[in-house]
């Protein structure tokens, strides 16, 4: 599913605009990506929650040559589903 097909479903199920949906989304997407840039936390309750890790620098390997590099520490997004997803997506059909 990408965000086409996202917008769609919300048109579909709450019975608005396809404009209407998009803009929900987008304002949804650009809320949680604000929150994580100053290094916040947004939890949907069992669903999930998004927050921001730190990755120490390392050294890799450049897989060509074999060489090392230095890979420099950053903060990445992380996503930790919530118990209601776990239990949707492990049921067997």
């Amino acid at each position: 599913m990408n965000k086409a097909d996202l917008i769609e479903r919300v048109v579909k199920d709450a019975a608005i605009t396809k404009s209407q949906a998009d803009t929900a989304i987008s304002s949804l997407l650009s809320g949680i990506e604000a929150d994580l840039k100053k290094g916040g936390r947004v939890t949907l309750v069992g669903f999930g929650t998004f927050s921001v890790s730190n990755r120490k620098a390392r050294t890799g390997r450049n897989p060509r040559t074999g060489q090392p590099l230095k890979i420099a520490a950053r903060k990445v997004a992380k996503f930790s589903p919530g118990a209601v997803l776990k239990a949707a997506v492990s049921r067997k059909k």
